[in-house]
């Protein structure tokens, strides 16, 4: 069966119906998770397995069955672990129907089908008794219900109803312990993804600064979490002003609360300097005894930074106080850190919470609407000197500014082309030697070797010893769907890469001119200069504001000579991942090509693209 659905168009700014297949949307989530991710999670797994083996110990030492409810089960995978370290049974919850089908035929193609019943519920649904989905209470509890937050997917309500209806008190847990830790820093850069700075001018008249309005400045922002991979930031663009500070620690075997809760920790700062960010992760520990831990700390934090395991599943938290507050060396103050069911929040306390009611202070909420229109990196590139002063170039030449192609609907870079459509709507407002800036834009792209990021798009294969191949074969079904053939966003500041290529231009739009009526085509072979693994094909777009000044959202640079690449951290890139299994595309014996074939169609906004490594079978 087929279904309609509307779609704001990004390019054009219109509003499509489209006739999409009745799961479509199954088929977009599965093509986006993280699934493939958390299964390459060495580490992730390793941990939860050994945990898994000590709590099934614990309670067959007891003399006790070992009963496991597995929430949130996805493929199953902790399920078939727990059966092979001896649980008596298991029941697997999960909610997300295609990913339930796909574990039931999972665990049937490892053997385990007498051992797990999958239920396709949410947990707080299943029910207890001899009619309900258990026939009686768990006495372990296995979950992986974490996000970068570590609440944000909703784990302590599901903790709170599997701790009063599922599970026995005093369970097993797996993981027992969570722990949230914090480091307060000073860092004019991530600031600037939070606060619009003072925007200097050099003009005949010299310096000119535009001051950002008061209740943009005294707004405590926007409350949602910073979550980015912050061992790609350099430790030069943050100054640490504090130890890194234990904040709160849940412990998953007793009765979890979901209701709002602030933890307070005094420290003397190390030095003198603005109180700015909170970074931020977790570790969990899978035994009592915190003999077998998982952390998120990154590398200056960690105790074996050699042998950190990368994953994009889960990452590090960055949060803006309120406001920047000075702190000086050795004056002892308060870090809070706030939660409610889903959200973690901090601020800075100059004392203690039995002296100060401000400590439960409410989630901070923006007022100045700027923090709810824009992302942090547009914050970033609002506050970006060097791009200002290339606007300010240019308009040294010009007499009229149409406008600048930024638009919060755009996912992919080229949605920025709607500034050509709006250009077009008032042509006949244009007077005769009117200049349109940008005066052009163009296409281009460069084909690469992730260190990291190529594992979201891999097959798994073998996990820990049990056969995923279903689950490898449903994510090639669903990226086999329609947009998911596409090139999907990433900001590649935090992934690193190498150019296996020479940058290449594409397509060119001359903004100079309406949108052309006919559909704008390339078709061309890029050669591989460097040897590597050819992973995906990365596109951006450049705006000529004349034909001296250009603005890249992709390449700012020339790659360095080992294909090194400085990326815009202000926007993202498109990247097209090649097929098959892009781990397997390795280049050797010489030159390789990719072709391309790329079309703009004026009348959707769309650019439909193909890219195929020259020795990929059709």
């Amino acid at each position: 069966m087929k279904i309609f659905c509307s779609r704001a168009n990004p390019t054009t700014g219109s509003v499509e119906w489209l006739e999409e297949d009745e799961h479509y949307d199954y088929h977009q989530e599965i093509a986006r998770s993280s699934y493939a991710d958390m299964l390459h999670d060495k580490d992730r797994n390793v941990k939860y397995y050994q945990g898994i083996w000590a709590a099934v110990s614990r309670v067959k030492n007891r003399g006790q069955k070992a009963l496991v409810l597995d929430i949130g089960t996805g493929t199953g995978l902790l399920s078939m672990m727990a059966v092979t370290a001896g649980a008596d049974f298991c029941y697997a919850i999960e909610v997300f129907k295609p990913m339930a089908d796909a574990a039931v035929k999972i665990v049937e193609k490892n053997g385990f089908s007498d051992k797990i019943k999958v239920i396709n519920k949410h947990s707080t649904e299943v029910t207890v008794g001899s009619e309900g989905d258990m026939p009686c209470r768990a006495n372990i509890l296995v979950t992986e219900l974490f996000d970068t937050e570590l609440i944000g997917e909703g784990a302590l309500p599901s903790y709170e109803h599997a701790h009063r209806h599922l599970v026995e008190e005093n369970c097993e847990a797996v993981p027992h312990r969570a722990t949230v830790y914090a480091q307060l820093v000073e860092s004019r850069r991530m600031w600037s993804w939070n606060k619009l700075f003072p925007i200097r001018v050099q003009t005949s008249l010299g310096e000119q600064v535009i001051v950002p309005p008061v209740d943009l400045e005294s707004c405590p922002g926007a409350p949602s979490v910073c979550d980015i991979q912050l061992n790609q930031v350099s430790p030069a663009d943050f100054t640490v002003l504090s130890d890194v500070l234990p904040m709160f620690s849940i412990d998953f075997s007793k009765q979890v609360s979901s209701s709002a809760a602030c933890h307070s920790r005094q420290f003397e700062p190390l030095t003198s300097g603005q109180a700015q960010v909170v970074l931020s992760w977790w570790d969990i520990e899978m035994d009592p005894e915190g003999k077998i831990k998982c952390t998120m700390a990154p590398f200056w934090a960690h105790s074996d930074p050699e042998e950190m395991q990368w994953r994009d599943h889960w990452m590090q938290c960055v949060y803006f106080l309120p406001q920047e507050e000075p702190v000086v060396q050795g004056s002892a103050l308060y870090l809070v850190a706030h939660h409610d069911d889903y959200c973690v929040w901090y601020s800075l306390q100059r004392t203690g919470p039995e002296k100060n009611e401000r400590v439960r202070q409410m989630r901070p909420v923006c007022d100045c609407q700027a923090h709810l229109l824009w992302n942090r990196p547009r914050f970033g590139e609002i506050n970006d000197q060097d791009r200002t002063d290339r606007y300010v170039q240019a308009l040294r030449t010009v007499s009229l500014l149409l406008g600048e192609p930024f638009f919060t609907t755009s996912l992919l870079p080229w949605h920025n082309l709607y500034f050509w459509y709006v250009r077009t709507a008032v042509d006949q407002h244009l007077g005769p030697g009117a200049v349109v800036m940008p005066q052009a834009a163009s296409l281009h792209a460069v084909v690469v070797e992730f260190r990291d990021l190529w594992r979201i798009r891999s097959p798994c294969g073998d996990c820990e010893g049990f056969d995923v191949h279903i689950m490898d074969d449903m994510i090639k079904r669903a990226l086999d769907f329609k947009e998911s053939r596409e090139a999907e966003p990433h900001p590649l500041w935090e992934y690193p890469c190498r150019s296996l290529s020479e940058p290449r231009q594409i397509l060119a739009f001359d903004f100079r001119q309406p949108v052309p009526p006919q559909p704008l085509c390339a078709e061309g072979t890029v050669e591989l200069r460097r040897p590597g693994r050819s992973h995906a094909a990365v596109l951006w777009m450049e705006y000529h504001l004349t034909p001296e000044c250009t603005l890249s959202t992709g390449l700012l640079e020339p790659a360095d000579p080992e294909g090194g690449c400085c990326w815009n951290p202000h926007c993202k890139q498109a990247v097209y991942f090649f097929s098959p299994a892009p781990d397997h595309r390795a280049l050797v014996g010489g030159p390789r090509t990719v072709s391309y074939a790329v079309e703009f169609h004026p009348d959707t906004g769309d650019i439909a693209m193909e890219f195929r490594l020259a020795d990929t079978p059709e």
